[in-house]
């Protein structure tokens, strides 16, 4: 079998970090200045750290230090088959091993998707190491009623045709973050793919993608629900005077207008960069706006 070049030309140019924990190795990157303020960014579903290139170039450039770190189950991280330790929680812990081993001051986290609720409990179990927030189309409040799902999510969801079609097809990634997930699939290029197919191959390397979908809260009173009232609860109490950067894009499928609104209700003091033309991986649809819009944040532009 060819070896993977992680690099995919140059796109991801940075020198791989391993943390071990007891589920699994753990991929980062850790670049830039260690006595500049880190800016740590936190991804989602099907991406891994990739997705932040463009974010990470521009930080880097203007001299800062970068932290991101792939997901158990995702980039160049361990993928064990067990579907268990998926968890948002385990994720959150491990997450929060990394981070704390780094001794991290004035935190700049940036999030997306997933990452909201996988990165935020850190932050609001350590306020004083976190210096602000950058919000990309992502959640981190308590739902205010039953979560619609669609028709499509519902089958993707489901024990037996969800598994083949995200597990055995890949689809969660090829359809959902090359088409649906987009204005303009056309960005995607051969190379820019295949950094997000490389790290799941076969069946077994996607059951870390398959476990996502199937923890989105239904109702109030989910367990998931009701850690997203925790994390909201955290933030309302340590970060309502601190910089926050909100990023939404608006032609977002899965994250509606309606979550961003609760996000302004949270931080009516944030500053909120629309992208009209963009979907959910923003990122890719609209990566020199996004990069800085981050790049404001991680300055201290936004106040």
């Amino acid at each position: 079998m060819k070896e993977i070049d992680w690099t995919f030309g140059g796109l991801w140019p940075y020198e791989p970090k391993w943390f071990d924990t007891s589920d699994g190795k753990l991929h980062y990157i850790d670049e830039g200045p260690k006595d500049k303020p880190p800016v740590v960014f936190v991804h989602g579903n099907p991406e891994w750290s990739f997705l932040f290139r463009h974010d990470i170039a521009a930080v880097l450039n203007a001299g800062q230090r970068v932290i991101a770190v792939d997901h158990l189950g995702f980039g160049r991280s361990d993928k064990p088959g067990d579907a268990a330790l998926y968890s948002i929680e385990r994720h959150t812990e491990r997450l929060s091993l990394v981070l704390d081993s780094l001794n991290l001051k004035d935190v700049t986290l940036v999030i997306h998707d997933w990452g909201g609720p996988i990165g935020l409990p850190w932050a609001v179990r350590h306020p004083d190491q976190v210096r602000g927030l950058c919000v990309l189309n992502s959640i981190g409040t308590r739902p205010d009623g039953p979560t619609p799902m669609p028709l499509p999510l519902r089958v993707l969801r489901s024990r037996g045709a969800g598994d083949v079609l995200v597990k055995g097809m890949g689809l969660f990634t090829k359809v959902f973050m090359f088409k649906a997930g987009v204005v303009h699939p056309e960005h995607f290029t051969p190379q820019i793919k295949q950094a997000y197919l490389a790290p799941h191959p076969n069946w077994s390397s996607r059951t870390g993608v398959m476990a996502f979908p199937r923890q989105i809260p239904l109702v109030p009173t989910d367990h998931q629900a009701q850690a997203l009232g925790f994390i909201e609860d955290g933030l309302r109490e340590h970060f309502i005077t601190k910089p926050v950067q909100i990023i939404w894009a608006m032609k977002d499928i899965s994250f509606q207008p309606a979550v961003l609104k609760k996000w302004q209700e949270l931080f009516p003091h944030a500053n909120t960069v629309v992208l009209e033309n963009a979907g959910h991986f923003a990122e890719e649809d609209e990566p020199e706006r996004c990069a800085e819009a981050v790049l404001a944040c991680a300055t201290g532009e936004v106040q």
